[in-house]
């Protein structure tokens, strides 16, 4: 599965096609569907560009996308950044769209109760692991085989050879039994399309996006999320044919 992941924690003054609007949020996930993305990921936004959890601005976003793009599977934030943990509680709670997912920072203070209550309102949940201490703090969970996937994300701005390996050591940390639970692999900044390429050797779930990145793997500004969607499938598809006959 491959995911997109829209517009992140990004202002919208880092990239033209960044969407921020309920309607251009939905018009980049049609288009990134369009090119062959599978589920999508957002951070509705405020009017200032920052993101918020207020039961409005998700559900005027989820609407339009729901009618961009039918069916899709559409999952939001629900980073600290946003605000407190009673804050981020509260909002969801009074969510009266409700998606089909939320990420949930597994280090974050309050990630467990935001988590619950999620899985009670019917949202799945996925796990957001960081680091180590996420991943044991995770795995102690009671709840962890309700986990929709677990997100092994790399998310400090690393030197490209070094993307993979931080990878690999939270994998390692996970381990091979999650209870059944997928398993999501993915980067931001620098080592965004080397760890791109590790998920797809590793037969891993993956996302790609102005979120996770601006950048094509040559070097070059990405048009929006449908060019990234696209290159990104492109490299699925060499893989694929590469190693073919092994």
């Amino acid at each position: 599965m491959l995911k997109a992941c829209l517009n992140g924690s990004r202002h919208p003054s880092e990239h033209p096609a960044l969407p921020v609007t309920p309607k251009r949020i939905a018009a980049e996930a049609a288009a990134a569907v369009a090119a062959g993305a599978g589920a999508v990921h957002v951070h509705p936004k405020d009017r200032d560009g920052s993101d918020t959890m207020a039961p409005d601005v998700v559900g005027a976003v989820l609407t339009e996308i729901r009618a961009a793009a039918p069916g899709v599977p559409v999952g939001v934030t629900t980073g600290a950044w946003i605000g407190p943990p009673e804050l981020r509680i509260r909002q969801v709670g009074r969510w009266d769209v409700l998606p089909d997912f939320a990420s949930v920072n597994w280090h974050e203070p309050g990630a467990v109760p935001l988590a619950e209550l999620l899985l009670s309102r019917g949202v799945g949940v996925e796990a957001g692991l960081h680091r180590t201490a996420a991943v044991a703090a995770w795995r102690a969970w009671p709840h962890r085989d309700r986990t929709l996937r677990v997100l092994i994300e790399v998310v400090a701005d690393l030197p490209v050879e070094r993307g993979p390996a931080v990878a690999g050591e939270l994998l390692s940390a996970l381990g091979e039994d999650t209870g059944g639970v997928p398993v999501l692999l993915h980067a931001e900044l620098t080592s965004c399309w080397a760890v791109f390429q590790d998920a797809i050797a590793r037969g891993l779930d993956t996302r790609i996006g102005l979120e996770d990145t601006l950048t094509l793997p040559d070097g070059r500004i990405a048009a929006g999320n449908a060019e990234l969607v696209r290159v990104a499938l492109g490299l699925v598809t060499r893989w694929s044919a590469a190693t073919a006959g092994d």
